[in-house]
């Protein structure tokens, strides 16, 4: 019986051992799985760094009262100069600088037409954000893009004043920037709003003592406004002398080259995830 149990000892070892070996064996002659590996985390998208900034500022202007609202890309020169106090024969109706689809229709080459839209559709008061995609005959190159986000805003009521606008925007720049961030505004020109003002923040890039970014300037321009002219009012068929409002108009794009430190606006259309995925 002894002689047996080792018998049947022996045969189950070689067996064993043949078992034991035939993994090893098969896993040199093909790929095998390394489990000591750490796990391979899944790419994961994320909101555009322009669409992250034009969430936050038109959430920012939603606790000021502001409703967010769209309109058509496609327009009628009616709509997208006309309506806004641009005679058909200014330079930004040229052909040079607009993309006309066909007679009277175009790509808006702003989101300001909304300002008529929402006025001959709403009546006072009016407070909404419109932000979209504009479309202008410019340069592929480190400060221009033929296609960009604009944000448009119009405020509208009895009793509305320069000092109500000029509060409104300031306030919007410490909200965003931060309570360092310094206002400027700048006496200007737009057909639509008189008075006008473009509106410059202090530098976020060199605190404001000047660098190549702000042209040494210590500031950056971010935004046309003003006051809703009296004729824009009368186009929508609303009483100048009655409702008073202020309009501003902003880039999304230059903001975010601005808080992110982007010196080439390319960056942000070139569609590069290894850039993307900083801001993820």
């Amino acid at each position: 019986m002894g002689a047996e149990g080792n018998r049947v000892r022996d045969a189950l070892n070689a067996l064993f051992d043949e078992r034991t070996a035939a993994p090893a064996a098969g896993a040199d002659t093909g790929p095998r799985e390394d489990l000591t590996l750490p796990g391979r985390a899944p790419w994961r998208g994320g909101l555009h760094p322009v669409r992250q900034v034009v969430d936050e500022i038109c959430e920012i202007f939603r606790d000021l009262g502001f409703s967010r609202v769209a309109g058509p890309e496609v327009e009628t020169a009616e709509y997208n100069f006309t309506k806004l106090n641009f005679p058909l024969d200014h330079p930004a109706a040229d052909m040079h600088d607009t993309f006309y689809l066909g007679e009277g229709t175009l790509l808006r080459t702003h989101t300001s037409p909304m300002q008529a839209r929402i006025m001959e559709a709403h009546a006072p008061p009016i407070r909404v954000v419109i932000p979209g995609t504009v479309y202008r005959r410019d340069p592929f190159d480190a400060s221009h893009a033929p296609a960009f986000e604009q944000i448009e805003g119009l405020a509208v009521d009895e009793g509305v004043t320069f000092a109500d606008f000029k509060a409104t925007l300031a306030l919007f720049v410490l909200r965003f920037f931060g309570p360092d961030a310094k206002t400027r505004f700048r006496p200007s020109y737009f057909p639509f709003t008189e008075p006008s003002a473009e509106v410059d923040v202090s530098c976020m890039i060199c605190g404001g003592s000047g660098c190549s970014a702000c042209k040494g300037t210590g500031w950056m321009e971010i935004m046309g406004a003003g006051m809703v002219h009296p004729n824009v009012f009368k186009h929508a068929g609303i009483d100048p002398e009655r409702y008073t409002g202020y309009a501003f108009g902003m880039g999304p794009g230059r903001i975010a080259m601005l808080r992110y430190g982007i010196t080439d606006i390319r960056l942000l259309y070139e569609g590069d995830v290894r850039f993307l995925g900083q801001f993820a």
